[in-house]
């Protein structure tokens, strides 16, 4: 790991400028600290902000910039404009990441930053993600996975720097709750909003997922926590009926990343 960071540190050198795609999680907050050690003022963080982020996202980022001491900025943005979006193809977070990473592509030119770069790693490249595509296309650099970090080896290296975000749970865009050829909508996003923050809060969990499947929500927890969310099931019921819908389950296979992938997010 100490190897890879030299390396990262090495991959910074030289470069006229660098704009961080900053989502404030542990990928980006290791290119952000080791860009802006190298690089300092030369460094931009930018945040795009969009209703498919959690409400959280905007302010974790702005702390952690400003505990690094980077420049940061908020793009706000609306990505359920855009039909190819809104519609939730299997390759919805191509369009998505494309329409958000020309945005960034422009921002760094127009203030003569060489490169873009963002968080993807290693662990990253095994899974569906049409994303990267886009990053490919566009040019995008993304250092870490070209370096070889794990996820587990940018946690190490996070907490080695003093990151408060070394140990933050995932937030991947909430797109991700709701099954491929679905339609998004405003309503569905506040639902799925509106039931993890009442999980975490009433059970006191970081990692928590509520899959919109319409009339039917699927929540996902760690599977240590699982008995606890069972204990509480007639309140939580009684929430998720309020919110709209008409079937409450509990995945008994526990939280996992990417289960919308499996047949298509279909149940």
């Amino acid at each position: 790991m100490e190897e890879k960071l030299a390396k990262l540190k090495e991959w910074f050198e030289n470069k006229n400028g660098v704009l961080v795609a900053f989502s404030g999680g542990v990928d980006s907050s290791l290119l952000l600290k080791v860009a802006y050690d190298v690089l300092g003022d030369r460094v931009w963080a930018v945040t795009a902000n969009s209703p498919l982020n959690t409400p959280q996202e905007k302010d974790w980022a702005r702390q952690v910039a400003q505990e690094i001491g980077a420049r940061h900025d908020i793009l706000e943005l609306n990505d359920l404009e855009n039909p190819l979006v809104r519609s939730n193809p299997v390759d919805r977070c191509y369009h998505c990441k494309k329409e958000r990473f020309l945005f960034m592509r422009q921002l760094a030119q127009e203030n003569g930053l060489e490169v873009v770069v963002e968080g993807s790693n290693l662990d990253d490249l095994k899974d569906y993600r049409p994303g990267l595509k886009a990053v490919s296309e566009l040019g995008i650099a993304s250092p870490l996975a070209e370096i070889g970090f794990s996820k587990e080896e940018i946690r190490q290296a996070a907490k080695e720097l003093g990151l408060s975000s070394w140990n933050k749970p995932s937030e991947p865009c909430l797109a991700t709750r709701i099954p491929f050829n679905t339609e998004i909508t405003l309503e569905k996003i506040k639902r799925i909003i509106d039931g993890e923050m009442f999980i975490k809060n009433s059970l006191g969990l970081t990692q928590v997922r509520v899959r919109d499947h319409n009339n039917l929500v699927r929540i996902e927890v760690e599977a240590k926590d699982l008995e606890k969310v069972f204990d509480r099931r007639e309140k939580i019921a009684q929430y998720f009926l309020e919110l709209g819908f008409y079937y409450v389950t509990l995945d008994l296979t526990g939280y996992r990343t990417g289960s919308m992938n499996r047949s298509g997010g279909e149940i």
